[in-house]
């Protein structure tokens, strides 16, 4: 049987940057932090982002957590 080890994890807003002016379509902008601790909840992470938006000059459109895990073979 597989098992998968947590190994990385970044957090990643989005940000809406306008709109295409060619297909009307909206424009969107990613900041990545590098780095998050492993067992961080999904609720320090958006408190983070709670703190980290206002200080960005575009509007927050949404908040992803992105993991990497190692996968092995038992």
């Amino acid at each position: 049987m597989a098992q998968a080890e947590r190994i990385d994890s970044r957090l990643q807003l989005t940000f809406e940057n306008g709109v295409d002016p060619i297909s009307g379509d909206p424009v969107y902008k990613s900041k990545s932090f590098n780095n998050v601790k492993l067992d961080a909840t999904a609720d320090q992470l958006l408190t983070i982002t709670e703190a980290l938006a206002p200080l960005q000059q575009l509007v927050l459109y949404s908040v992803k957590r992105n993991d990497t895990e190692l996968i092995t073979e038992d």
